[in-house]
C-alpha cells in the first residue's frame, strides 16, 4: 500500500508515542478507577495531582516504550503487548484482579476448560475493541525508516530526554502527592499496565528457564508406619480416610461459621468438626496447592524447592500407605507425580458431566472398586472443582439451586452481587451435599476400614466486596475473603478410638488459628507415621490424642 497524504507514514518516534499515549488513557483506565475511588475518600484533593497521573504514566511509558521501537522490531512486540494488556485490563477493571508472579503461574496452569469459563461475550468485545483492533491498525500503519540513522537516534533520544524533563517537572511539583498516595497504597504500582505483569513475566521465564536446576531433595527418607499399640478388633482394621479438596470456597459462606444460610445442611447431622480459623498458603491454587502439601509456610514457600523435593503425598506412600489421587480440577498441580492419579471421565452424560466439566458427586463413581484395589492403610485425595469462577452455576444441577436469582453465565460483573452471592452459596451448599454423600460411604463401611474423611479448600473468594471478584490477589493485600478456608474434619468413633483422638478437646481447639501448613504435619500424624520430617506442635490432631 502506497502512502498518500491521507495515508501518511508514521516515523518511528511518532508510532512511539501514540503508543504510548493509549496505553496511558486507554488500557490503564483500572487504575484510574481504583484512584478514583481513592481521591473520592480523602479529605483534600488536588485537581493538578489528579491531572498529573496520566500524563505522568505517558512521560514514562513513552521512555519505556523508545526502547524497544526499532525496525521489524516494534510491530510484532507491540501487537502482542496491546493484546496482553488488554486481557489485564479486562481482568483488573471487572475483577480486581493483579496480575503479579503468582496470577501467572495460575494462569500457565490454567487447563483449557477452566480457560473457557472466563471467556464470554463482553470479555471478547472488550478484548478485540482494546487490544485486537489497535493491533490491526498498528500492523497495518506504514512506517517510514529514517534513512539516517543518526538522525533516527537523534529523534529516539530526543524523545527520552524531553519525556525525562517532564516527568522532573512533575516531580517537582507533586513530589510530595506522589509519594503519600503511593505510600499509602503501595498496590497501585502492580496496576500499572503493561509495566507489572511484564516484569513478573520476566522473572517468572528467567526463573523457570534460565537457572540451575535445583537438585531434588529427599525428604522423610526414615518414615515408616508406627506399630499399633493395642489389639482391639478395631485397630485391627486398616484406616481409610478420604482427603477432599476443595476449591475456591471462603469460611465466610459456611453455616459453622456463623453465616446465616443453611449451606451445610447435609453435612450436619453428622456433626463433624469445623475449624474456623484456617488461613490458605495462597491466593490462587497454583501457590496453595502445592504449598498445602509441602512441609513450608506461605510465608516461606518456594514453588521450584516445592517442585524438587519430597512432599506430605510422597512420605506417606514411602512409609506404606496406599495412595490414590482422584482429579477434577484440572490438575494435581505437581503434588501427585509420584503417585497413582485417576482424572474423571469427563464424556458428557445426564447429570454428570458436560464433556469439559463434572459435578463433584461423580467422585463416588467406582469408589468402592477403588478402595478395594488398595491394600493395607489407605488414603484417597480427592481435588474436587467446587465453587470454581467465574461460572459457578455449572458446579451444581438445576435441581441444586436452592437461593435464587442466581446468575446464569461467566460474565459476572453483568449480574447483580446478590445474584453472585446466591450462585455462589449453591456451590457451597453442593459441596456440602458431596461430602455428605462420602461421609455416608464412609459410614457403610465401617466394618471393613477405620475411616475418617478430612476436607480443606486451596483459598477463598472475593464476592463483589470492595470491587472486588474472584482471587488471585497478592497476599499482602488480599481480604480474609481470599485467605479464610474452610476445614471440616469427621472421624468415624472406631477410627477416634483407635488413634487416641478425643473428639471433645478437638472440637474445643479448633477455634485456635491454623494454616495449611498445619496440614502436612497433621497428615503424618494421624496416619501414625514415624519421621524426623514430623513435628509434633504443627499438628492439629496432637494435642488430643
Amino acid at each position: 500500500m502506497e502512502p498518500t497524504m491521507k495515508n501518511p507514514r508514521f516515523s518511528y518516534a511518532s508510532i512511539t508515542l501514540l503508543l504510548a499515549l493509549y496505553f496511558s488513557l486507554v488500557l490503564n483506565i483500572p487504575i484510574y478507577a481504583k484512584l478514583a475511588q481513592i481521591f473520592s475518600a480523602a479529605e483534600q484533593f488536588n485537581w493538578g495531582f489528579a491531572f498529573s497521573i496520566p500524563i505522568f504514566f505517558f512521560l514514562a511509558l513513552n521512555v519505556i516504550f523508545q526502547l524497544f521501537s526499532w525496525p521489524y522490531f516494534l510491530k510484532p512486540f507491540f501487537a502482542v503487548l496491546l493484546i496482553l494488556s488488554a486481557v489485564v485490563s479486562y481482568a483488573s477493571y471487572n475483577y480486581g484482579t493483579i496480575v503479579d508472579r503468582d496470577m501467572l503461574i495460575n494462569v500457565v496452569e490454567t487447563n483449557s476448560s477452566e480457560a473457557g469459563s472466563y471467556v464470554s461475550l463482553y470479555s471478547i468485545v472488550w478484548i478485540s475493541a482494546l487490544g485486537i483492533l489497535p493491533t490491526v491498525l498498528l500492523l497495518l500503519s506504514p512506517l517510514k525508516v529514517e534513512k539516517s540513522i543518526s538522525r533516527f537516534l537523534g529523534y529516539k533520544a530526543l524523545s527520552i530526554l524531553l519525556s525525562l524533563l517532564g516527568i522532573i517537572i512533575i516531580a517537582a511539583l507533586y513530589y510530595q502527592n506522589y509519594s503519600s498516595v503511593g505510600r499509602n497504597n503501595s498496590y497501585l504500582k502492580k496496576m500499572i499496565i503493561p509495566t507489572h505483569f511484564v516484569y513478573s513475566a520476566y522473572g517468572l521465564v528467567k526463573d523457570r528457564y534460565f537457572t540451575e536446576p535445583v537438585v531434588y531433595q529427599i525428604i522423610g527418607a526414615d518414615a515408616q508406619q508406627q506399630p499399633k499399640t493395642t489389639h482391639s478388633r478395631d485397630a485391627e482394621k486398616p484406616t481409610l480416610v478420604l482427603f477432599v479438596l476443595g476449591e475456591t470456597a471462603r469460611a465466610q459462606n459456611y453455616q459453622y461459621y456463623g453465616y446465616t444460610r443453611d449451606t451445610n445442611a447435609y453435612t450436619a447431622p453428622y456433626q463433624p468438626i469445623f475449624f474456623s480459623d484456617v488461613a490458605s498458603c495462597g491466593t490462587a491454587t497454583a501457590v496453595s496447592v502445592p504449598c498445602l502439601f509441602s512441609n513450608m509456610d506461605r510465608h516461606n514457600f518456594d514453588r521450584t524447592k516445592a517442585d524438587n523435593q519430597d512432599n506430605v503425598l510422597d512420605i506417606l506412600q514411602r512409609a506404606g500407605v496406599d495412595l490414590l489421587w482422584k482429579e477434577n480440577d484440572g490438575g494435581d498441580k505437581g503434588v501427585a507425580k509420584n503417585i497413582p492419579q485417576k482424572e474423571l471421565d469427563k464424556t458428557a452424560r445426564e447429570g454428570r458431566c458436560d464433556g469439559s466439566t463434572c459435578y463433584d458427586v461423580t467422585m463416588l463413581d467406582n469408589l468402592d472398586e477403588e478402595i478395594a484395589n488398595q491394600t493395607g492403610n489407605r488414603m484417597i485425595f480427592m481435588h474436587i472443582i467446587g465453587s470454581h469462577g467465574p461460572t459457578y452455576f455449572k458446579r451444581y444441577p438445576k435441581e441444586m439451586a436452592k437461593y435464587q436469582p442466581d446468575c446464569p453465565r461467566a460474565d459476572i460483573e453483568n449480574c447483580s452481587v446478590e445474584q453472585i452471592v446466591n450462585t455462589y452459596d449453591n456451590t457451597i451448599r453442593y459441596t456440602d451435599f458431596v461430602l455428605a454423600q462420602l461421609i455416608e460411604k464412609l459410614k457403610s463401611l465401617q466394618a471393613q476400614y477405620n475411616t475418617a474423611l478430612i476436607y480443606v479448600s486451596d483459598h477463598g473468594e472475593s464476592l463483589g466486596e470492595n470491587g472486588l471478584f474472584l482471587h488471585g490477589m497478592p497476599y499482602s493485600l488480599a481480604p480474609d475473603y481470599q485467605t479464610q478456608v474452610p476445614l471440616l474434619v469427621w472421624l468415624s468413633d472406631e477410627f477416634a478410638r483407635t488413634k487416641g483422638v478425643n473428639q471433645t478437646c478437638l472440637r474445643q481447639t479448633a477455634t485456635q488459628p491454623y494454616a495449611h501448613s498445619n496440614l502436612f504435619h497433621s497428615l503424618l500424624g494421624i496416619m501414625d507415621v514415624s519421621t524426623n520430617a514430623y513435628e509434633k506442635a504443627q499438628d492439629i490432631f496432637a494435642p488430643c490424642r
